[in-house]
């Protein structure tokens, strides 16, 4: 689809006029769900799904304030630095990052998350959806070091929802498959991106990695 650059917020005001107003509308353009895809859903942690949480290093985490604007934040770690407490109850341990806790604050304003757990070079991935707050805990904090020492915080999930994705993702995006990579100069690097969004001519991207860096050594601190 080509578009025609228009002043800001306008482009998507013209798209919006002409958007589906409700899910009876959405239902004209799909068909019904198969069986399968219905049942895949649970309101438990299996065995499979406790054991690709323990296999994930990656886990994406999305949530909504109470002005119903959404975000999506990356959490890593050690393979299985997400805490299964039982088949019901998850702890992700809140590594120190750039200390906006925006995760955290909609989380304590609406109580909800979202959570999709990757593996590295494989297909799997699971959707966790849930209540959710954030706890201070000691008792729970000193269980969770598998991010270095104990976080000054933790998302605590209640379990609702948990789904398995079918594999279509990655098998057509080639997320895992070198030969299908961008060469390491087609994207700007997380530094260039930062330089550009700050738009301070007393920074470098020589000085931002160095930030990154540090960051990294520091992280839990």
């Amino acid at each position: 689809m080509t578009t025609t650059p228009l002043a800001s917020g306008r482009l998507f005001d013209a798209m919006n006029a002409t958007a589906l107003r409700d899910t009876a509308a959405l239902r004209e353009v799909y068909e019904q769900p198969g069986e399968h895809a219905r049942r895949k859903q649970v309101d438990h942690l299996h065995e499979s799904a406790q054991q690709v949480i323990g296999c994930s290093p990656l886990v994406f985490m999305a949530s909504a304030g109470a002005d119903a604007r959404a975000d999506v934040t990356p959490r890593g770690g050690p393979p299985g630095f997400v805490s299964v407490l039982d088949a019901h109850t998850l702890a992700v341990p809140d590594a120190t990052g750039n200390k906006r806790l925006d995760s955290l604050h909609n989380i304590i304003e609406t109580g909800q998350v979202g959570l999709l757990f990757v593996i590295p070079g494989r297909d799997t991935t699971l959707r966790v959806n849930g209540r959710a707050c954030v706890t201070t805990d000691p008792q729970l904090l000193e269980q969770l070091t598998a991010v270095g020492k104990p976080p000054r915080s933790a998302v605590v999930v209640g379990v609702e929802e948990v789904y398995g994705h079918c594999p279509k993702a990655f098998l057509r995006g080639g997320a895992w498959k070198p030969e299908r990579w961008p060469a390491a100069d087609a994207a700007p690097s997380s530094a260039q991106v930062t330089l550009s969004h700050l738009r301070d001519p007393s920074l470098t991207v020589e000085m931002i990695e160095q930030s990154e860096r540090e960051a990294l050594l520091y992280r839990y601190e």
